[in-house]
């Protein structure tokens, strides 16, 4: 099937063009915000309701900076070691998921260390919300018609615009899917369990390594990049650790005890 005929742009106002990626961050950004205070409530984390808008700032702050960074390093550091003021230019495009992860991590255990929280069950709680950005992102991402899968003869195959003649297939709803709505069940529904302190947190990383890893089979490869070591992506080799990471904690948090 052909891509189907979508407008980037919503709406414009004056030079002020307000575009379907862009809403689909404000959208995350707006629901993870509800949802945190909601699951704040439910797991009894001792934060004051006026300090959720702090935390989910500091988050923000970890995905933009860390992404950026993240991309740069895992994805083209040759290039922009030749073009270092390049590296800001952050509305050219490019940023990384792992990197954004890290510079989440990194954010929320600083804001832990300040106001006194426990690092597991904060954790447990925003990682709970990740998957909503995560799977919007993703619809984003098959709006802009980038970021398309390999070659297929499957049926739901789409020609996208700028990826030659051959139908691929829609990864990006395949992550939305998968990294986005599955995910997000399995961790709300361990909070609502009301599973032991970290269990969420490392079943993130765990869930996402594995849905990554398989989605990265049919997702075309970066073009600078290709295949590396194996025949494995970039995307594949970085969620490798994710999954042992994911391994190693809930053994630890479930059987360590």
């Amino acid at each position: 099937m052909y891509f189907p005929q979508i407008d980037p742009i919503i709406f414009t106002i004056g030079p002020l063009a307000i575009r379907w990626y862009g809403m689909m961050y404000l959208l995350g950004f707006g629901a993870a915000y509800l949802l945190i205070r909601h699951l704040i409530h439910l797991r009894a984390l001792p934060l004051a309701k006026d300090k959720v808008a702090d935390l989910l700032f500091y988050a923000i702050l970890g995905v933009i900076v860390g992404g950026r960074f993240g991309y740069v390093c895992f994805y083209n550091l040759p290039w922009y070691l030749d073009h270092p003021l390049e590296i800001m230019s952050i509305w050219r495009g490019g940023m990384s998921f792992h990197g954004g992860l890290l510079g989440v991590v990194v954010a929320v255990l600083l804001f832990c260390r300040r106001n006194n929280l426990s690092i597991l069950l904060t954790g447990d709680i925003m990682v709970a919300a990740t998957p909503i950005g995560l799977g919007l992102g993703r619809v984003g991402n098959f709006i802009n018609a980038e970021l398309w899968g390999r070659v297929t003869d499957q049926p739901w195959g789409v020609i996208f615009p700028g990826a030659g003649p051959f139908p691929r297939h829609p990864s990006q709803l395949y992550e939305a899917l998968l990294e986005g709505l599955v995910l997000f069940v399995i961790l709300y529904g361990l909070h609502r369990l009301k599973v032991s302190e970290g269990v969420p947190f490392f079943s993130f990383f765990l869930g996402y390594g594995i849905f990554r890893f398989c989605v990265e089979f049919f997702r075309q490869p970066d073009a600078h990049l290709g295949s590396l070591w194996g025949g494995a992506t970039m995307g594949q080799m970085l969620c490798i650790p994710m999954i042992l990471f994911g391994v190693i904690g809930l053994v630890r948090v479930v059987w360590g005890k």
